[in-house]
């Protein structure tokens, strides 16, 4: 098959997820330095705040939309070996979501949309900023229909057969990202754009928080999932073994997909508007995607001992030294692995109703987060970038041994920008504050933690900027040999000929979410309608 339009398309989006990304880790270094107060002249909370929320959008949204729309499409059609349905639609939506974010940028790198990347009202941004992130949501939304589309062409195409599991995990993000995104695209909507443009006086920003609530979480596992197909189809492949178990993989994404949706209110854990019965029912399923998390890891490290013994690995944990380190495939996983575990932790922490009140509102939950997306997600999607990148540009990559420095680097940076970022929550920091203007014991205590995290934010810096060198030597640079590699997956270790339906398609886990969404927003969301309250309507008209 001649794959030269999918591979142009996936190198398109995957341009500028990486754009965008470069782009934040300036933005980024630039706010521990100034957050530490080292240099006076970078002390400014409108430039700040500013940067915070644009470092936000494209890390959090343009990263991640347009590296997942560009990985799905080429995953779809190597996987299923077949062109991409429709890329009129899929062309338009990159168009869509690509002038989203040229729009959105505007007010952001002006001022005028400095709302953090969870835009909470009552702050408030610039109507551009709001149509852009609904354009770019609109945008996303062409590639979900193409992915859908193309699962059940290929299951009509071959009945009863197993769907390829890069695929089925690809659909199974499609449609969490659907669900998910509903939440926050009726925030913007009706309450966000009205007020934005002048229509209505006010709005309820409980009702707010709560449509934020249901995209806030579940969007995690909206960029985790790329990084979990890659744990399952291609460092098996990668590292010489097979897939432990085709069927637990399934069961993961199902168990993920479901109830990663309902879960976002213990973001809500110290807000007023939603009561504690609710609360309890979020927190549940908080702890339940632990269980999918946990499978994963198992089958992953599971994968990996085998792949070690085939290579004569010996004993308890002998076959780890057998791994090929230095794939870089299989290196990322083992750090992603890591990261995983320690962010894991402080996810637990996070969901615990105690624990949350003590975090809360400190430096531990941006700790947490980085560790979790820029540690455990982005790596991956390194990983991913120098196996695929070779690919779409038909040339070898630049340099294996600088891409595991690179890997490396972003390692040791997290692990140094992270673990004084929790330590400061664990001591009362505040978080979404730009610079601390009173000096007293306890906060001259944080200077030596704020000087590590500088640190650790300058190795990262370098590792992104080894990252984007080594993928334009690879697309620009001469090329020395043919380089005519394909997409491989891994197979399962026990071939798999045929599944019940319920591990093959997605009908019946749809009806099973729309009832659980309805029991756990229903009431939640509709309580600001029949409920009386002060002064602001819900929807502000």
């Amino acid at each position: 098959m001649n794959d030269s339009n999918e591979r142009k398309l996936a190198l398109s989006h995957m341009t500028v997820a990486f754009t965008a990304f470069i782009i934040a880790c300036f933005m980024g270094e630039y706010q521990v330095l100034e957050r530490s107060g080292l240099i006076e002249s970078l002390g400014s909370p409108t430039v700040y705040f500013a940067s915070v929320s644009t470092h936000g959008v494209l890390m959090a949204y343009v990263l991640t939309t347009f590296f997942i729309m560009g990985f799905g499409y080429y995953t779809a059609s190597t996987s299923l070996n077949m062109p991409v349905w429709n890329k009129e639609l899929a062309w338009g939506g990159f168009g869509v979501a690509l002038f989203g974010v040229v729009l959105a940028a505007i007010p952001l790198l002006s001022g005028l949309a400095s709302v953090l990347y969870t835009f909470y009202p009552p702050v408030q941004g610039h109507y551009l900023f709001y149509l852009g992130a609904t354009l770019l949501i609109v945008g996303s939304w062409a590639w979900c229909v193409v992915m859908i589309v193309m699962f059940y062409q290929w299951k009509e195409a071959n009945p009863g057969q197993p769907v390829p599991l890069a695929m089925f995990a690809t659909t199974a993000n499609a449609l969490l990202w659907l669900w998910t995104s509903a939440g926050v695209a009726m925030e913007v909507l009706f309450q966000l754009i009205p007020l934005s443009l002048g229509w209505s006086d006010t709005i309820d920003p409980g009702l707010a928080r709560t449509l934020f609530a249901w995209t806030l979480h579940p969007i995690v596992y909206f960029w985790l999932i790329p990084a979990y197909i890659a744990f399952y189809v291609f460092v098996p492949k990668q590292a010489g073994a097979f897939i432990f178990s085709d069927e637990a993989a399934r069961a993961a994404f199902i168990v993920l997909v479901v109830f990663s949706l309902p879960i976002g209110f213990h973001h809500l854990y110290m807000d007023p508007e939603q009561g504690k019965g609710w609360k309890m029912l979020h927190g549940i399923g908080t702890f339940i995607v632990t269980v999918p998390t946990f499978m994963t890891g198992f089958t992953v490290i599971a994968s990996l001992e085998i792949a070690g013994r085939l290579r004569g690995g010996k004993g308890l944990f002998g076959w780890i030294g057998s791994l090929p380190w230095t794939n870089t495939m299989v290196l990322a996983v083992i750090l992603s692995l890591l990261m995983l575990i320690f962010g894991g932790f402080g996810g637990i922490v996070n969901a615990s109703y105690a624990m949350n009140a003590m975090v809360h509102n400190t430096a531990w939950v941006p700790g947490h987060f980085h560790l979790i997306f820029a540690g455990t997600t982005v790596i991956m999607y390194f990983a991913i970038a120098y196996y695929l990148w070779p690919i779409l540009c038909k040339k070898p990559l630049f340099s294996n041994n600088l891409a595991l420095v690179q890997l490396w680097t972003w390692f040791i940076g997290m692990t140094i920008l992270t673990t004084p970022w929790h330590i400061l929550g664990l001591l009362g920091q505040p978080r979404r504050i730009s610079s601390v203007v009173y000096n007293n014991l306890l906060t001259l205590s944080w200077k030596p933690y704020e000087l590590a995290m500088i640190a650790g934010g300058l190795i990262m810096l370098g590792s992104a900027c080894l990252f984007v060198y080594l993928l334009y030597k690879t697309q620009f640079g001469p090329a020395t040999e043919e380089f005519n590699a394909q997409v491989e997956y891994a197979e399962p270790l026990h071939p798999v000929n045929s599944l019940p339906e319920y591990l093959n398609d997605f009908k019946l886990w749809n009806k099973v979410i729309a009832a659980y969404m309805a029991v756990s927003f229903g009431i939640p969301i509709l309580q600001f309608f029949f409920i009386g309250t002060f002064d602001s309507s819900a929807w502000g008209y």
